[in-house]
């Protein structure tokens, strides 16, 4: 997973209307729902079918602590999908995203200018179209480098040229050092 990638999750963690099992009996059984078996679970999280029916029965209460956290992970990955899902439309037909960061931003920039890279702290809303954009690559499969360009490109639109009000000859921006990146939607 790319910094990108990671940003959509922790967005769409936190649109959950109610929480995940805390438990670790109520975890393993809502997992033994989505995959269907110990087996499924088991390659998920890195034990053996006979540990996760062992979870599951109470008899083994405390897993390991990387164990714990792939059992965390692996719920919280799949719990309210229709929740996410209804949000991520929400974001790429209505809402837009917002998208907070603080980066190295390098352009293009006609002569006489300065193109220096420089670090920047921006908080910027795009407009849906970027959140489509941003959404459908993920689902596709792309890079951190492509979900890059996309939201470059909106910075580009939206902060660096103001709508088409100013640097109309700024031809391309890039996002280099990522600090940090966080996304609302």
């Amino acid at each position: 997973m790319g910094e990108i990638d990671d940003a959509i999750e922790r967005a769409d963690r936190e649109a959950f209307t109610r929480n995940p099992p805390k438990t670790l009996k109520g975890q393993i059984s809502y997992l033994l729902k989505q995959f269907g078996s110990a087996k499924a679970v088991a390659a998920e999280i890195g034990v053996t079918a006979d540990s996760v029916n062992r979870y599951r029965r109470g008899a083994r209460k405390h897993p390991r602590a990387d164990i714990a956290a792939k059992i965390d992970d692996a719920v919280r990955a799949r719990w309210q999908p229709g929740v996410r899902k209804r949000r991520r439309k929400q974001a790429a037909t209505t809402r837009g995203v917002t998208v907070e960061t603080r980066a190295r931003f390098g352009y293009t920039a006609p002569i006489g200018s300065t193109d220096d890279g420089r670090f920047r702290r921006l908080t910027v809303h795009l407009p849906p179209a970027y959140a489509q954009r941003l959404f459908d690559a993920r689902e596709a499969g792309a890079g951190d480098q492509q979900m890059r360009g996309i939201i470059a490109e909106g910075f580009k639109e939206v902060y660096f040229q103001d709508g088409g009000s100013r640097a109309m000859g700024l031809s391309d921006v890039a996002i280099n050092d990522i600090d940090y990146l966080d996304l609302d939607f």
